[in-house]
């Protein structure tokens, strides 16, 4: 019987079906029971003898799949891939796939709700008004508001499509997308470059991987180039932010407003950042809800079982 290890805390959410599905094609199921994301050494040690991996953010690093030395597959539990090193798998010659587009949906909501949460200041106001004072904050409409969307994969597209019906005027850049498709022609997108985006966006909305290339595209350089009115909206990975620029520009004015769903070191722990009443951050839900859960785990556990079989 082939063993598999299922890391991601959310799966069992998802229902009874994961684990009867798993059962039904004879895999024994290892779960990760410690409510915690895993660490590498911990990785290494659940993985010393399976065959299969179903894995959410956890750390795959070549030490791991060089201490598992049955490992033939693993299965991604959402898109990014940004945590498993391809290049390891390859040399080990492990299967690698993704349970793509099954959270666009849900990340590209939670982004397009976090424009709102800005434009509105609805965090200060509730924090203000549950302390018992009446303030005002004056805010701003998003209907004829550009947004810049950096990344028209799955979740980029979701995201001109909700502010498309919204009235929002749409720039997009990605160097891997047809600018005479039919996508981007239904929804009136303009594609353009990096350098023309900045400036233009009343809103800036990230979905791209994270890279050696992608560290840090948002810094000092390209948070002083844009309007001082305008917002970032962050659901992709925390490491595509200079953390410490942005502090700068938000406490300095040179944007008005900033949320994140991800950090580069999650939980942030005291970092400067979430003292801020013009910086929102989640707790990295985008990806969590309950349709997204049972889409990513249908489609990585079929994505697993071909993988083995």
């Amino acid at each position: 019987m082939k063993k598999v290890l299922i890391t991601p805390r959310s799966f069992r959410q998802a229902g009874d079906f994961t684990f009867k599905l798993l059962e039904e094609n004879g895999f024994e199921v290892i779960e990760n029971t410690t409510g915690k994301t895993l660490t590498e050494k911990k990785m290494i040690e659940l993985c010393s003898d399976v065959d299969g991996l179903l894995v959410g953010i956890d750390p795959v690093t070549e030490r791991v799949m060089r201490n598992a030395p049955k490992l033939r597959a693993i299965s991604k539990y959402g898109a990014g891939l940004d945590n498993i090193d391809l290049d390891a798998a390859q040399k080990y010659n492990i299967k690698v796939d993704r349970a793509a587009g099954t959270n666009a949906v849900s990340v590209a909501e939670l982004a397009v709700g976090l424009f709102f949460t800005l434009a509105r200041n609805i965090v200060p106001v509730s924090m203000s008004t549950k302390q018992g004072r009446w303030d005002r904050f004056r805010g701003v409409e998003i209907t004829g508001k550009t947004v810049g969307i950096i990344g028209l994969g799955n979740i980029g597209r979701e995201v001109a499509r909700m502010t498309y019906g919204l009235g929002m005027e749409i720039l997009a850049c990605d160097p891997f997308v047809d600018p005479e498709s039919d996508f981007i022609k239904k929804y009136n997108i303009k594609m353009t470059g990096l350098d023309e985006l900045f400036p233009q966006a009343d809103f800036l909305t990230l979905h791209l991987p994270f890279t050696d290339e992608t560290r840090h595209m948002i810094n000092a350089e390209v948070l002083n180039s844009m309007k001082n009115t305008a917002y970032i909206v962050n659901t992709s990975r925390g490491e595509l932010v200079d953390e410490d620029a942005l502090y700068k520009s938000l406490t300095g004015g040179a944007i008005a407003g900033a949320a994140s769903d991800v950090f580069s070191k999650e939980p942030p722990g005291d970092h400067p950042l979430v003292k801020l009443n013009n910086f929102v951050l989640t707790s990295h839900i985008g990806a969590y809800t309950k349709e997204a859960n049972i889409k990513m785990a249908r489609v990585s556990i079929e994505n697993l079982i071909r993988m083995l079989k």
